[in-house]
């Protein structure tokens, strides 16, 4: 196919979920319900921490972060398939699909850092419970915070600068319901090389590295509470960290299993219907975990919605 100058380019097709006219409905219905819950259970979350002082400590600061970065991640995506399915279009402006790339990236990467930083405060909970307070205190929680945010801004800005130097064919249909970052580089005609190694890198690197220090804590809490003499101890100490643990397996497991999945030639459908797991169905789930696992967030919940 002939190239393309990004000038040339006035819209993508997203094709994921809208290529059955007679299953818009469920599907429009389906993914509503899903975007409401996500927003009113993180909103929630946030509200209820912020509100009771009892919860103004590192390990619910971190959460009411998370709860923040989920909203805006789900948000990236999900508004405007529904629009798409609304007004019965599949169009995304080239502008817009880069705008949607940015953000997409951009929270996914806080998301892998806030709860690289939940896992690092549970830690020093755990394994070094007296100096909790003096090592996690505002400054160094504020610091951490920061520098997720700086470092999502940059690798994102990085990713979308790279997909404006290329050129596209006549052909701009996206198997996906976003605009996917590895789907738009499949839709190139110039050379990607260099934006193949860059997200190789930043997976390896950032998402990897972050891996690797949510297993390294993990490990030495597991060593500390097989320390512990009583069993009460042991389930104490373990609860304060089994939702976070929790909300990690999901979030790592389905990211993993869509993109080896994908390695795996899938079919472009298959994936994008994998992909609402991270992009959707985690952060809905994040609430839920949190506070049905959770005496202090549930305490607060009710008091704040019992006002």
């Amino acid at each position: 196919m002939e190239p393309v100058n990004v000038t040339q380019i006035s819209e993508f097709l997203l094709l994921g979920f809208l290529e059955k006219p007679e299953m818009q409905s469920l599907i429009f219905g389906f993914f509503l319900s899903m975007y409401l819950v996500t927003v009113f259970g993180n909103l929630l979350i946030i509200l209820a921490v912020s509100s009771d002082s009892h919860l103004h400590t590192p390990m619910y600061f971190f959460l009411s972060n998370l709860s923040l970065v989920d909203i805006c991640f789900t948000s990236t995506t999900i508004p405007k398939m529904l629009v798409n399915i609304q007004t019965q279009s599949k169009v995304i402006t080239y502008e817009g699909c880069i705008t949607q790339m940015y953000f997409f990236i951009l929270f996914a990467g806080l998301d892998n850092f806030m709860l690289t930083v939940m896992a690092y405060d549970r830690f020093v909970a755990i394994c070094h419970p007296l100096h909790y307070m003096v090592i996690m205190n505002p400054q160094l929680c504020g610091l951490l915070v920061l520098v997720s945010w700086i470092m999502s801004v940059l690798n994102s800005l990085l990713e979308s600068l790279m997909v404006l130097r290329l050129s596209f064919c006549s052909e701009f249909e996206i198997p996906h319901f976003f605009c996917e970052f590895n789907q738009v580089l499949q839709l190139a005609c110039s050379d990607t090389f260099l934006n193949n190694m860059k997200m190789y890198f930043t997976a390896a690197l950032l998402g990897g590295g972050s891996l690797a220090g949510i297993l390294y804590s993990y490990s030495k809490i597991l060593s500390s509470i097989c320390g512990i003499p009583s069993a009460k101890g042991k389930y104490k100490a373990f609860s304060t960290c089994a939702s976070h643990l929790s909300v990690v397996s999901l979030f790592y497991g389905t990211l993993l299993g869509v993109y080896f999945s994908s390695a795996a030639s899938w079919s472009s459908h298959s994936s994008a219907t994998a992909s609402v797991m991270y992009t959707v169905v985690t952060p809905m789930l994040n609430p839920f975990i949190y506070s049905l696992r959770n005496k202090d967030i549930k305490r607060a919940l009710e008091r704040f919605l019992g006002r």
